[in-house]
């Protein structure tokens, strides 16, 4: 992918696994600083922890540096940003996907599962943005992108995990504008297919996806190294699917 980040940090929550994993090794490949920001230190119920993801970034060449994160905790958020601008000068680019599946129906949703989905999916990402834009703007710019789910499901998906999806777009088409004068490009990145993360393959209620509905996460990853190459010059103010900004070979 060549070093088109050369010289740029970037903020990577929810990095442990899955689609963040790929995109922090992604971000790192085209020449980033990345912080690799999650709450799993050690292994859990699911694989991965952000030891092991900065661990084979920098196995590849790349620089990284694991920074413990919880997004649901304000002061978790403050300190792994701070431990960032503290490592390597600043940052320029928020990836914030962070995120937990609930894909039950809201008759049987219990408060808690409501509440969580909008704790880490929703206000984690309030909380990781409102945390790094002073940071982008002492750099004159830079690149927010909040990882959601577009698609038909949105429309007929009345539960939590959907909701909280679609007000994170909200939230973000809205910063857009407001953030253009700062020259700082927002955008959401949603998969266009079905990408079969461990978090999806736990939460996905043992639901079969067809070969041609699975996405490599390598799609989403080039997808987000593309947008976070932007400022408000660019790409800003859109919700984008991977294989739109990335076709199918």
């Amino acid at each position: 992918m060549g070093e088109t980040l050369s010289g740029k940090v970037a903020f990577v929550a929810g990095a442990s696994r899955g689609i963040g994993a790929a995109i922090a090794a992604g971000l790192a490949g085209a020449g980033a600083a990345v912080a690799v920001a999650a709450r799993s230190e050690t292994e859990g119920k699911l694989p991965g922890t952000i030891g092991s993801v900065a661990e084979r970034i920098t196995a590849a060449g790349g620089t990284a540096l694991p920074v413990a994160c919880d997004v649901t905790s304000e002061e978790s958020v403050e300190n792994a940003v701070a431990a960032t601008v503290s490592e390597f000068g600043g940052i320029d680019i928020l990836v914030a996907n962070a995120g937990v599946m609930w894909l039950g129906p809201i008759e049987t949703t219990p408060l808690k599962r409501w509440q969580l989905c909008m704790n880490v999916n929703l206000t984690g990402v309030f909380l990781a943005t409102k945390a790094v834009i002073p940071h982008l703007k002492a750099r004159g710019g830079g690149s927010l992108i909040a990882i959601t789910t577009t698609g038909v499901d949105m429309i007929r998906g009345a539960n939590a995990y959907w909701v909280s999806k679609a007000a994170v777009e909200r939230l973000y088409l809205g910063l857009a504008a407001q953030l253009k004068d700062d020259n700082i490009a927002v955008n959401c990145l949603s998969p266009s297919r079905v990408v079969l993360t461990e978090g999806w393959q736990a939460g996905g209620g043992g639901q079969e996806i067809p070969a041609n509905m699975v996405e490599p996460p390598e799609t989403i990853a080039r997808a987000a190294v593309l947008l976070a190459g932007q400022d408000a010059a660019g790409i800003t103010g859109t919700v984008q699917r991977s294989e739109v900004l990335i076709p199918r070979g």
